[in-house]
């Protein structure tokens, strides 16, 4: 009698969860080109990338402006790295 009771319970709770409507997620989906800028003519002051030291003219794919400077990263994890402590990576 027990068991019944606490399947009926279970079974209860399950069908009034599923029941309740889930709530809509509005995607928007962004062209690659529009999301990112056009990093082909801006001049930075950093010609290797100051974390991994890639080249920035060629690879350059994000900046960042530090004591109005513009520094180049040839990625995202690298400016992150960069925000982190600028004084340890910026030119002076």
């Amino acid at each position: 009698m027990k068991s019944t009771i606490i399947l009926m319970a279970l079974l209860s709770v399950s069908l009034i969860s599923c029941t309740k409507e889930t709530p809509k997620v509005k995607h928007v989906e962004k062209s690659m080109s529009s999301s990112q800028p056009n990093l082909e003519n801006v001049k930075v002051v950093n010609a290797q990338d100051p974390i991994c030291h890639m080249e920035t003219a060629q690879y350059l794919k994000d900046t960042m402006v530090y004591k109005n400077k513009v520094y180049g990263f040839c990625s995202a994890y690298c400016k992150e790295e960069f925000k982190k402590t600028p004084e340890k990576y910026a030119q002076k």
